[in-house]
């Protein structure tokens, strides 16, 4: 007798998306990030959104994506630096962690003339990392340093202040380096919260605010892996709880997914995926006008009073968005 292994899940709730076949859309982010670093008149980029919104799987994405869509992608070196994994609590160690990467890029390996100007890594400091950026510049290269969790700098105020901060405007300025820096808040709120006055973070006219998917990536996303040719891992009524509970929102759209599948694979009630489902989504904020478009049908029907509690009790996280909805069903039911 021959056992039939199971497709793994295609649906990833909380990590960081590496895999291409997971990555759904955000194609028109992708466009604008690659229009803005690259075009002709290059920017530094700020992309901004809050927890579960895919901030560093879009930059992970871009950073695997980039050389299909630029013309001459030799000229770039792309890497992704996650902030506050890699443990930068001084100057030095940021341009470690940003070094190590950037050399570890396959243009660079292939290059022994690009790994010269960087002579002991580990020494590194502000004049030598600017020098060696510097120098790839002349040689025609541009660095391109996809900042994730950039927040983690500022825990330590006393080695990431207005000095480092100046230092990266300069290099943005002269066209030596440029950025692609992800935060839950655009970066002057966190200027003004940690009374820094580099004008670094007036650096940034170009903020991506990373938003929900649209409905056509939402849908794309639940019917995973139907895309790459294979029979969607959810029947067509699991691919539409999925799109109730989880709405737009990424990691709530994949955590209800993957609930689903769970609960299919081992022949669980629909009822158990809710109940985790609800039970990890309640300590994601969501906004209170994110509200179901049969709810103006509801005000004038039945008042403004119930509504209000229905919001409050939602904002507070008594009742679930999926609870919300589901009692408003019952009441237009009948």
């Amino acid at each position: 007798m021959t056992s039939q292994l199971l497709a793994p899940c295609p649906f990833l709730a909380g990590p960081m998306i590496e895999k291409p076949q997971h990555f759904v859309g955000r194609e028109a982010e992708l466009d604008y990030i690659t229009s803005r670093i690259m075009g002709m008149e290059s920017s530094s980029i700020n992309v901004v959104g809050k927890q579960g919104m895919g901030k560093s799987s879009l930059l992970y994405r871009f950073c695997q994506t980039y050389e299909q869509r630029v013309e001459n992608p030799r000229r770039f070196i792309v890497i992704y630096l996650n902030l506050q994994q890699c443990h930068c609590q001084r100057e030095n160690g940021f341009y470690l962690a940003a070094a190590r990467q950037l050399l570890n890029h396959p243009l660079v390996k292939a290059k022994p003339e690009l790994i010269r100007p960087w002579k002991n890594i580990k020494s590194l400091d502000r004049q030598s990392f600017s020098g060696a950026i510097g120098e790839w510049k002349r040689q025609g290269l541009f660095p391109v340093l996809c900042l994730d969790e950039f927040e983690a700098l500022f825990r330590y105020p006393k080695h990431f202040n207005d000095g480092f901060f100046d230092n990266l405007r300069f290099l943005m300025n002269s066209n030596v380096l440029r950025l692609v820096v992800a935060s839950h808040r655009k970066l002057d709120f966190y200027q003004r919260r940690y009374k820094l006055t580099s004008s670094f973070f007036n650096g940034f006219e170009q903020v991506l605010p990373l938003r929900e998917l649209t409905q056509e990536e939402a849908w794309e996303l639940v019917s995973l892996p139907e895309r790459m040719g294979a029979k969607a891992a959810l029947s067509t009524e699991q691919q539409s709880l999925a799109r109730e509970w989880g709405g737009g929102h990424p990691f709530l759209l994949q955590l209800a997914a993957s609930l689903l599948w769970e609960a299919q694979q081992q022949g669980l009630d629909v009822s158990w995926a809710q109940a985790k489902f609800e039970q990890v989504a309640r300590r994601i904020p969501k906004p209170l006008w994110k509200i179901p478009r049969y709810l103006d049908e509801f005000v004038r029907n039945y008042g403004g009073v119930v509504m209000v509690i229905l919001l409050i009790l939602f904002g507070v996280g008594v009742l679930h968005q999926t609870q919300v909805f589901n009692s408003l069903q019952k009441v237009l039911a009948r």
